[in-house]
């Protein structure tokens, strides 16, 4: 399988100067300016094989959305070699533009003023795709998405959920190689959410695009990525499959005790687990090793009438690691 991304070594830098304070420091400072630096990527390296879908994960501010820019060449590298496709992304060639799509949740491709299918209309000729197949693809597209209702109505009259539908239509209309999405479900409620999340993996499974995906909900990441890359301060902290990072984070299980009556007073257990009176149940996260000590000195002290235990999912691990960040 080739690969449809390589970076090396890849930098990404963000200039901007100092302010002085007075009017004699602004002046002076017209001929003598101090730069500031600010490293929004450093020391990137990612091969990606055609075909794979990526979650890129990671908190605001950490690089996701300038990784994204500089792969689909919107922003260049400040230093570093970039690949996607076999070119250079920042020279922009038509060739490379015809093969990728970039959709940004929080930014609009399709013109607000006009109806969807105008738009749709302007990158049939933009990309010099044929009329007739395009339509009939529009259509298919909007079926299946359950928006065929909306294709004529004025973009900015549309519900956010609608017209994020429409901008994964206008995306996908000359059949792009690489996908980068950028939050394509925020802000979506959670039907809205699970009708584009189907539709991607659906969409994926017949076209196997090679897709890199941003989001903050983790049903998306999970559902739909073969890889999970973790950016933290620029930086690439994690890359591999979801089931180690899961393996490799999680080191305790989630434990609940019901107890057969609620706690008639204060009961102190060890160090880290107290009974609270009137409790009805408690619970904990216990290192698998100490679950059979645990349960044995709670009902020392408590009647147990049930007890549950479950593993810690994906969602929460990445919350967890993205508190300590």
């Amino acid at each position: 399988m080739s690969n449809a991304i390589e970076v090396k070594n890849l930098n990404r830098v963000y200039y901007s100067y100092q302010k002085s304070v007075g009017l004699m420091s602004s002046i002076q400072g017209l001929w003598n300016r101090r730069h500031i630096e600010k490293a929004a990527l450093s020391d990137i390296n990612l091969t990606i094989p055609a075909g794979q879908v990526i979650g890129l994960v990671g908190s605001n501010g950490a690089g996701k959305t300038t990784l994204i820019k500089t792969l689909s060449g919107l922003i260049p590298a400040t230093s570093g070699d970039v690949k996607v496709l076999g070119y250079n992304p920042f020279e922009r060639k038509n060739e490379f533009l015809r093969d990728i799509s970039v959709l940004l949740g929080q930014k609009n491709q399709l013109w607000w003023d006009i109806a969807p299918v105008d738009s749709y209309q302007l990158l049939m000729n933009i990309y010099d795709l044929d009329v007739n197949k395009t339509q009939k693809k529009v259509k298919e597209l909007a079926d299946i998405l359950n928006c065929t209702h909306v294709l004529e109505t004025q973009l900015r009259r549309l519900s956010l959920g609608e017209r994020m539908k429409m901008e994964i239509i206008g995306s996908l209309l000359h059949d792009p190689k690489i996908l980068f999405l950028d939050e394509p479900t925020i802000g979506l409620d959670i039907v809205a959410q699970t009708s584009i999340r189907n539709f991607l993996s659906d969409y994926v499974k017949e076209k196997k695009p090679t897709i890199i995906l941003t989001s903050h909900y983790m049903d998306d990441i999970s559902k739909l990525a073969d890889r999970l890359v973790i950016i933290s301060k620029g930086k690439i902290f994690y890359d591999g499959s979801i089931d180690k990072f899961t393996q490799k984070s999680v080191q305790k299980k989630r434990l609940k005790v019901i107890f057969e009556s609620p706690v008639k007073e204060n009961v102190h257990i060890s160090e880290d687990i107290n009974l609270i009176a009137g409790a009805k149940a408690l619970d904990l996260e216990v290192e698998p090793s100490r679950i059979a000590d645990t349960i044995t000195r709670i009902s020392q002290k408590e009647a147990i009438q049930d007890i549950y235990t479950e593993e810690i999912d994906f969602e929460e691990t990445i919350r967890e690691f993205l508190k300590r960040e």
